[in-house]
């Protein structure tokens, strides 16, 4: 049995998550995704909590042809320790799919096979993107799985982004 590991912000998860997590489904028996950063919330870079991303993801990959589990995972300052952290929070897992330089450096140091998944239209699907059109109310919801705006919509999610970022 193979299992994978994929971790982002998912501030908010999209279109391009998707997509790379649907092409790990077809190589992996299981995949354990990793919902980092996730003590940060209310902010203009992550305005979601964990919960609310945790339920973008299960809500977007229930048809997802592979069993996967979603685990939070809070940071620790030291880039040392994280993938130890990390391995402690999680089911075990074989292969790590990332394409931040940074976690694929961390756990190729700690003897873990790598793969950098091809992006999905990087330059439109990405979470910055889709908070700064949702700051200057542009459409985002082609950027992102039906349930995705859904949760949003249910939280009142454009708005909190909206006040988060304006000034006193």
């Amino acid at each position: 049995m193979s299992r994978g590991f994929y971790i982002g912000r998912f501030q908010p998860y999209h279109n391009g998550h998707q997509s790379v997590l649907e092409r790990i489904a077809c190589s992996a028996d299981e995949i354990v995704i990793g919902v980092g950063s996730a003590q940060v919330s209310h902010t203009v870079e992550n305005p979601f909590t964990a919960g609310e991303r945790v339920l973008m993801l299960t809500r977007s990959l229930a048809d997802l042809d592979c069993p996967f589990y979603v685990i939070p995972i809070e940071d620790v300052q030291r880039n040392a320790l994280w993938v130890a952290h990390v391995r402690s929070m999680t089911p075990p897992f074989d292969t790590v799919y990332s394409s931040n330089p940074l976690v694929m450096q961390l756990f190729a140091e700690a003897g873990m096979e790598v793969q950098s998944p091809d992006m999905y239209e990087r330059l439109t699907h990405s979470g910055t993107v889709i908070r700064e059109r949702m700051l200057d109310g542009e459409p985002w919801e082609h950027l992102v799985p039906p349930a995705v705006v859904d949760v949003i919509r249910e939280i009142h999610g454009v708005e909190r982004l909206q006040r988060i970022a304006g000034s006193d």
